[in-house]
């Protein structure tokens, strides 16, 4: 019997990149994997759909429901977690992938770029963790994981990119506040973010191409920290805003070579670190 055997996790944006990455790794250990996702139909730059995404988890040991989901929409939401209890009969963890992104200044963010970020990071994160907490309350060992940097109020972090920056910070406030309100109650709240750039399509398509893919680690560095943080009591573990390598080292695991994408380069930080 795996570890995660009927444990349910919900994740976001899990059709391609960390989002599909942590799925595997969780369906590796027998785990129900919810994919919620919006692509049915695959994006030749991008890659994969909820739906390949979903015979992956398969392949790999565990059980999958492809949902079409865009957390924009609060009804898309309340029927993908709806299927997901219909289906697997609750849910154990809620894992908040999904996320926009522009790089840009205040001069250049156009107004539907910031809506966009807000929309998907903030009020999306929050209404999929409010859709999903009656389940969650439920499990004997709940877990809520949002991809989001610790916050770091140094202005170098806020005057390159405020309007990201402060989608992602939103983020792990939230992290944050549900680890407070949920005190006692067997749900855990953390945050995770990596070290160095991760090799993401986000990557090779919109912030450094191949030169930075090169210098960037697997996306198995996260999912490997995400494994072990699932396996941990959330009366214990939670509150906090964890680094990939920080947490990985509570694990045990101190040789992070294996994740690079190419061991000949050094490793780009990321852009909060």
């Amino acid at each position: 019997m795996g570890l995660f055997e009927n444990r349910t996790f919900f994740i976001t944006g899990a059709s391609r990149g960390i989002g599909k990455a942590i799925a595997l790794k969780l369906a590796g250990e027998g785990a129900n994997i919810v994919i919620a996702a919006k692509s049915t139909e695959e994006n030749p730059k991008l890659g994969g759909t909820i739906f390949s995404a979903a015979k992956e988890v398969e392949d790999a040991g565990g059980k999958a429901l492809a949902v079409q989901c865009d957390i924009r929409n609060e009804e898309n939401i309340q029927e993908a977690v709806a299927k997901a209890v219909a289906h697997f009969g609750g849910i154990d963890a809620v894992i908040n992938n999904a996320s926009a992104i522009s790089l840009t200044n205040t001069e250049t963010t156009e107004s539907k770029r910031f809506d966009l970020m807000h929309d998907i990071n903030v009020r999306g994160t929050f209404l999929v963790t409010k859709h999903c907490i009656p389940h969650l309350l439920k499990s004997g060992n709940a877990h809520i994981l949002t991809l989001s940097p610790p916050i770091d109020l140094n202005p170098k972090w806020l005057g390159a990119h405020i309007a990201y920056t402060m989608s992602k910070y939103n983020m792990t406030m939230m992290a944050m506040g549900w680890a407070e309100e949920f005190k006692g109650r067997n749900i855990a709240s953390n945050s995770l973010w990596p070290v160095t750039t991760i090799a993401t399509a986000a990557v090779n398509n919109l912030l450094g191409g191949d030169y930075l893919i090169q210098r960037s680690r697997t996306t198995d560095i996260i999912a490997d920290a995400v494994f072990y943080i699932m396996q941990q009591a959330s009366g214990t573990l939670t509150g906090r805003q964890l680094l990939d390598e920080e947490i990985l080292k509570e694990a045990g695991i101190t040789d992070f070579t294996h994740y690079a994408v190419n061991t000949a380069n050094g490793l780009q930080k990321d852009l909060f670190l």
